[in-house]
Parts: C-alpha cells; structure tokens; sequence
C-alpha cells in the first residue's frame, strides 16, 4: 500500500536523521494514543481554510497508525474542535484543549482566530503550529522577543509583499506598478504594505492605491480608473473570493498587465470565478502546486486525490506537512511531552511535500518563495525568490 510505504519512509528517514530526547523523555504506555489537539475554523467564514487543515491532519494520522503508530507502536488520536471561526470560542477551545492532556495543537487557521486564542497557547507552553497563519508577528510577543511554544508553516506577510516586489522588477522588469488592496482584511494589508515599500525602495513607483472591502463583488469602478492610468503590473494582495472576481472583471476590461498576489489565491476555486482564461499573466507567491516535481509531493497528490476525490491545492500541502512534522517531533523527540517535542522543533530537518524546513530563531520555516507563473489556468513555470 502506498500510503503505508510512505509514511514508513517519512519515519525512516527521520530515525536516520534525527536524535533529540534530551535524556528527558520518559515514553508512555504503548496502548496509549498519542493525542494531536486540533482548534479549526470548521464553519463560519474561515473554513475555506480550517477544513483543509483537519482534512489533512486525518490522512496524516491515517498515515501513521496504519505504518504501526509512532514511539513503538502508539496510535495517533486527534482532539478536534470548531471554534466556528469566532474569537471567543477560539480562545475558549484553546483553553479546553490545554486540560485535555494534548501533546501538541495545530491550528487555528487564520490571524484573528491565532491572536484570539494565542494567549492560551502561550501560557499553557504547549507547541502549538499554524500551518497558514502569515501575520508578522505570529510568533513574537510586543517586544518582538521569539514566543518558545510558537511555529508557523506559511510564509509571511512581509516575505511575499517584499518577494513580490523583487520579482516585478527583477524577473518581469516593471518600474511602475498599481496596488489593489482589500483594507478590511490583515493579510492582503499585511501584503499590500511590504510590497509597496520594497518596489518603491528598489527604485519603482506605485502609481495608485486602490481599496474595497471582504464581500464586494463589483469592482467595476476600481479597474475603470486604473484602466486610464500608464503602469506595468498590478498587485493583488488577497483571497481568491474577491481575486477571482477582480482578475475577471480586470481582463474582461482589457486590463492585461502582469497581475502579482500571495498564496491567498492559491486555489482551483480561483480558476472557476476568474475563468481559465483570464488566469493568465498571473504570478503568485506560493509554496506548492500540482505540478512539482518533488516526488514526495507526487506521491501526496496521489493519495490525497484518491482519498478526497481533487487535487490538493496549497493550504492543503501545508496542513499536510504541519502534520508530518508535528509527528516527526514527536518520533524524534522520543517522547509526547509537550516541552521535548518544542525542543526537537527548533531543531528538526524535515523534507515535506512543500519543501525542506528547518526553523530560524524565529520560529518561521521559509528561507524562498517560489512564484509560480500561470497561463490559462495552469501553472507553467516556477521562480525561486528571495523575500528578504
């Protein structure tokens, strides 16, 4: 079976690779599950992105327990909670999961539903990773000081504004650019900013800022009075909602400049609101596709398509790898206690689906980004590009 082969090779590796016990580690009974807490935005507005993650997390579990477990033979148990994309029920969950004897948790997905319920997280000292949190400070406290229980998966918001931003003049050589920027949503703000000060910084300018809001349909108006301005790209800081919409209504115009995003857009969904053909010049920050030539990451879209019927996109290749490398801590750590699975995360070399980590000082697992290049709907090229 393919998916026992795999997940046998994931742990084979890491027994080769990997030796972080610390002399601490004390392993439990070998019919106790180890158990994975899960705080998800099942339902409410972010469960375009919850899901995929618990979706993801299973299949690795899956994984795992059918290979014979980890630590001699332990099954995983996964402890899942909505917190229904609502703050205080993000931070009541991740206070229930902190009594609830997990070794470590994964999630929440988005910025609000972390900061939410970050607090808890912080004070319980168990690890905790987001596998598509992209704020800045995700894992710095106010003083910018590096929070010891706190991973990230994703890039950054300022890495892929400021790779974007590279990209556009060193790649595609533009020197004035168009910025069209949600202002009721952190990350396509926490994009759009980075972006905008490194263009300018490498010498370009930002012909116009333009501004709507999460839910807007229409964006008529916008691209009419960028339509009657001279730049060379446009940058699109977003979700694939309103990106979708926006890349339509653009191209439908006869706006054809090079459009430039982050992972937000990152989805098949994208493809069916925007249409095929108008996914063309398109350019976006993103840590995976279908069309990698990572074997493991072909093996994943095998399994996962069989399992789940599509392909995966890239929030689910993250939550995937966030899963893998939860396990991976804990086999290499030789233990589930909390404080010696944070211990092997600072440490750890993992390869996964999305790439090779191995976390900075800051708790972020990203060193490029690669940008992908679409023509009708299809991704057909990949640039590596540096974000700092």
């Amino acid at each position: 079976m393919k998916i026992r082969k795999f997940a046998y090779q994931l742990l084979a590796t890491l027994a080769l690779t990997t030796n972080i016990t610390g002399g601490q580690a004390v392993v439990a009974q070998a019919d106790e599950p180890i158990r994975i807490g899960a705080n998800l935005e099942l339902s409410g507005y972010g469960s375009a992105y919850g899901i995929p993650i618990l979706d993801n997390l299973r299949m690795a579990a899956d994984e795992i327990n059918e290979a014979g477990g980890l630590l001699g033979g332990r099954q995983i148990e996964i402890i899942e909670y909505d917190n229904t994309s609502n703050k205080t029920e993000a931070a009541a969950i991740a206070t229930r999961l902190s009594d609830e004897n997990v070794s470590s948790i994964i999630g929440p997905a988005t910025s609000d539903m972390i900061f939410a319920s970050r607090p808890t997280a912080i004070e319980g000292l168990i690890p905790t990773l987001y596998p598509v949190g992209t704020a800045d400070e995700l894992t710095l406290d106010d003083q910018g000081n590096v929070l010891v229980n706190i991973f990230r998966l994703a890039f950054t918001y300022s890495f892929q504004g400021r790779a974007a931003a590279r990209f556009a003049t060193e790649e595609l050589g533009a020197t004035t650019a168009v910025a069209i920027i949600d202002q009721s949503n952190d990350y396509s703000v926490g994009l759009g900013d980075p972006f905008m000060e490194e263009f300018e910084t490498l010498g370009g300018t930002i012909v116009d800022r333009q501004y709507y809001n999460s839910g807007d349909q229409d964006f008529m108006g916008i691209l009419t009075a960028l339509s009657s301005k001279e730049f060379d790209v446009i940058y699109l800081p977003g979700f694939f909602t309103e990106g979708g919409t926006i890349i339509r209504q653009a191209r439908e115009l006869g706006i054809t400049q090079p459009i430039l995003s982050g992972h937000g857009l990152a989805s098949d969904t994208l493809i069916e609101i925007a249409g095929a053909a108008n996914i063309s010049n398109l350019y976006i920050t993103s840590m995976f596709h279908t069309g990698s030539d990572n074997p493991l990451a072909q093996t994943y879209i095998e399994n996962f398509t069989a399992r789940y019927g599509e392909a995966p996109d890239t929030f689910d290749a993250l939550s995937y790898d966030a899963a893998h490398l939860i396990f991976t801590a804990i086999e290499a750590a030789g233990s589930d206690e909390p404080e010696a699975i944070r211990q092997a995360l600072e440490t750890i070399s993992y390869e996964g689906v999305t790439g090779f980590f191995e976390y900075d000082e800051y708790h972020s697992a990203v060193n490029t980004a690669p940008m992908l290049q679409y023509e009708n709907g299809e991704v057909i090229k990949t640039f590596e590009v540096e974000g700092n």
